[in-house]
């Protein structure tokens, strides 16, 4: 069950430091929307088909530095999108739920962010772009900034059922990994993470996305997994220097979820910061992370330790 807004507030309030008064507002980054605009113009144009020739000239080559990024991370051309909708043509007519509070939640996106440049002053603010794509990915991020495919987000059924929340949340989530990309490349980039390294990188964009936002990008799993703490987290322990990661991340689907890593690396990170007398400190260290085996030794976490909410 969701904690009351008050109590929750009250929690936050508890767990970071407070803020000068009188301070002027934070930076926050540009977030952009109108390549889903550009977008369905073209859909709706032709009747929900549009060709490959038109998505790539009129759509893609046409688009924002962001959607033009996406593309080319994730091979996201005017032919593999429009074999995307003929293959699930549901995912791109759903996606209209999620297009309609698009300008809610950049507001409160906006809010979250400007929270993090509170809490974390040394935050650089590279753009968020939210788009189209082929279906997939959700979201990717580098040093660049964060590039969200609307349809793919918005299609996954055991995320956070209300767009405007799910949306906020998953980009806080991502915004944290602009930061991780930034304070701490060679980690974030590493090309074979173990379980821990991995689980570490989503657990701390998870603790900062609570921290931020109000809550977790996968929220599901803070109820699943309660009361089965101390098995889940002794079978991970028993994991955590392998470089497989099938059976802790990025093994859910549309419709399955996964990424029990995620949920580890979350309580985990948030051991640390309860630990920590400095919190600002704190929330630079597990954005700034280098060492997972240095930070675990810190955490003071163990297998199905207790955590309040």
């Amino acid at each position: 069950m969701s904690r009351p807004l008050g109590a929750l507030a009250a929690t936050l309030a508890l767990l970071t430091p407070a803020l000068a008064p009188g301070a002027p507002p934070p930076p926050a980054p540009a977030i952009h929307i109108e390549d889903v605009a550009a977008f369905y113009r073209l859909y709706d144009a032709a009747g929900g088909h549009p060709t490959p020739e038109t998505l790539q000239h009129d759509y893609l080559d046409a688009g924002s530095p962001g959607l033009r990024r996406l593309a080319s991370l994730r091979k996201v051309t005017g032919p593999a999108i429009a074999e995307a909708i003929a293959r699930r043509p549901e995912i791109y007519a759903g996606a209209r739920r999620c297009m309609t509070v698009l300008p809610a939640a950049r507001r409160r996106e906006t809010a979250a962010l400007r929270r993090l440049a509170q809490l974390y002053p040394q935050a650089q603010f590279p753009p968020i772009t939210i788009a189209v794509g082929r279906g997939k990915p959700v979201g990717v991020t580098d040093e660049t900034g964060v590039m969200i495919g609307l349809e793919a987000l918005c299609a996954v059924t055991w995320l956070e059922p209300d767009p405007e929340a799910r949306l906020t949340h998953v980009l806080a989530h991502e915004y944290a990994h602009a930061q991780q990309a930034i304070a701490a490349p060679a980690f974030y980039n590493k090309p074979n993470p173990t379980v821990l390294e991995a689980s570490l990188i989503e657990g701390a964009a998870e603790f900062t996305a609570e921290l931020i936002s109000g809550s977790v990008s996968e929220r599901w799993l803070q109820a699943a997994n309660r009361g089965h703490e101390l098995a889940i987290e002794t079978a991970f322990a028993a994991d955590e220097d392998s470089t497989d990661l099938s059976r802790w991340l990025y093994n859910g689907t549309l419709s399955q979820p996964g990424d029990n890593g995620y949920w580890v690396g979350y309580r985990i990170a948030k051991a640390y910061y309860r630990n920590a007398r400095d919190k600002r400190r704190a929330l630079a260290e597990i954005l700034g992370m280098t060492d997972a085996k240095a930070f675990l030794a810190r955490s003071g976490w163990r297998p199905g330790i207790a955590l309040p909410d």
